[in-house]
């Protein structure tokens, strides 16, 4: 499915080498917020989380997307919608490139993840959950009309955070008038064929 400059598409094995590369390269960028991005980025240790992703399609916990650019192969980040916040509820996580920030990238596919995770059965809410300090991705769920909900206090996990974590809520009942939604009227969705 594509919106605006980018395009998802559920991860596959085959994109191992892609997936490594793009987090290699983005190490430094990734690595103060990220736990996952502790270890040096290589395919070894990137499989883990790419064979994960393909069980967690088939058992329902977790849709995993690569980012693509519009248009093109290139790998310019990763999102997803989790099953992790409870009943009614699904999380969305997004991380892009360095050389790819700033791009409406992570807005677009957070719009588009918002309106499939509400066409879930049982789904009435979405969420973005992000340090406090990390101001870049708490600025998408204020893009999007989500509503600053809580500030968590958990144990820090990667190096810059503050162990603040926000949490962005975007019910059902407010898509209509969101500016996610008003986002996709002007670059529409396009559901492509599945893949």
């Amino acid at each position: 499915m594509s919106c605006g400059p980018v395009r998802l598409r559920r991860w596959r094995i085959e994109d191992l080498p892609r997936l490594a590369s793009a987090v290699r390269g983005s190490w430094d960028h990734l690595r103060p917020w990220t736990p996952w991005a502790q270890d040096e980025p290589t395919e070894e240790t990137q499989r883990p989380w790419l064979l994960a992703v393909q069980d967690e399609w088939r058992s329902g916990d977790a849709y995993q997307f690569a980012m693509l650019a519009r248009g093109a192969d290139t790998v310019v980040g990763s999102t997803g919608l989790m099953r992790r916040i409870g009943p009614g509820g699904l999380e969305i996580g997004y991380w892009v490139t360095v050389d790819h920030v700033g791009r409406g990238l992570a807005t677009c596919a957070a719009a588009a993840l918002t309106w499939v995770g509400l066409q879930l059965d049982g789904v009435d809410h979405l969420e973005i959950r992000c340090d406090e300090a990390n101001t870049a991705s708490a600025a998408v769920p204020a893009r999007l009309g989500y509503r600053l909900r809580d500030t968590l206090t958990i144990p820090v996990t990667a190096p810059s955070e503050t162990g603040r974590r926000q949490v962005w809520r975007l019910g059902a009942d407010e898509w209509p008038s969101s500016a996610a939604s008003r986002l996709l009227q002007r670059e529409p969705l396009d559901l492509g064929r599945p893949s």
